[in-house]
């Protein structure tokens, strides 16, 4: 028995989620897509410019979200920033953790396209907020490590309801970060000495 033709945008978006979420977005065809759905290429590519432009569209919450979170982070330095930045992130992965996991282990390549470069701007700035204003190596690292195992961890933890899972994240956020301190104030400019 053939599924009738999608009568909706939903369904494509819906049967995408699907394909992404058991092959990865790269191991999805716009043909797997339409396969599930029950419609022709063609018929996606109606409503989608592009197996992106379903991405973009599947992700576009989270990526208001972390625009939105980004500039709360701008305006802050320091032991504030670190703090916002963790807490957003953290809120940001729980919240939406099955957009997340659609992309497991695929983050650096979607990164790299040209729809998706505001968000590794954007990640950038969240790692300078969880790193510190001294930009220790060491803390760069914590703050690179403790995104990518927030957004593996929502993933991973399905099961866990959200509000034993935020808690969860936010300790071990609190015990990887490296203290952010603000920078020390710069000494006044000595005046010329003349001889």
């Amino acid at each position: 028995m053939t599924r009738p033709t999608p009568r909706t945008h939903g369904e494509i978006l819906a049967a995408a989620a699907r394909r992404f979420a058991v092959t990865g977005y790269k191991g999805t065809s716009l043909q797997d897509i339409a396969r599930e759905v029950g419609c022709s290429k063609a018929a996606v590519l109606y409503h989608f410019a592009g197996k992106e432009a379903l991405l973009a569209e599947l992700m576009a919450g989270p990526i208001a979200v972390l625009r939105e979170l980004d500039g709360r982070i701008s305006a802050l330095t320091g032991a504030e920033a670190q703090r916002v930045a963790a807490e957003g992130f953290v809120d940001l992965a729980v919240r939406f953790r099955e957009e997340i996991a659609l992309l497991r282990g695929e983050f650096p390549e979607l990164l790299a396209q040209p729809a998706f470069a505001h968000v590794q701007r954007i990640s950038e700035r969240l790692i300078e907020a969880l790193t510190g204003p001294d930009g220790r190596q060491d803390a760069r690292v914590a703050a690179l490590v403790l995104l990518a195992g927030i957004a593996e961890g929502c993933g991973a933890f399905a099961d866990i309801p959200d509000d034993e899972l935020r808690p969860a994240l936010l300790s071990v956020a609190r015990r990887a970060l490296v203290p952010a301190t603000s920078p020390p104030p710069r000494p006044p400019l000595d005046p010329p000495h003349h001889d």
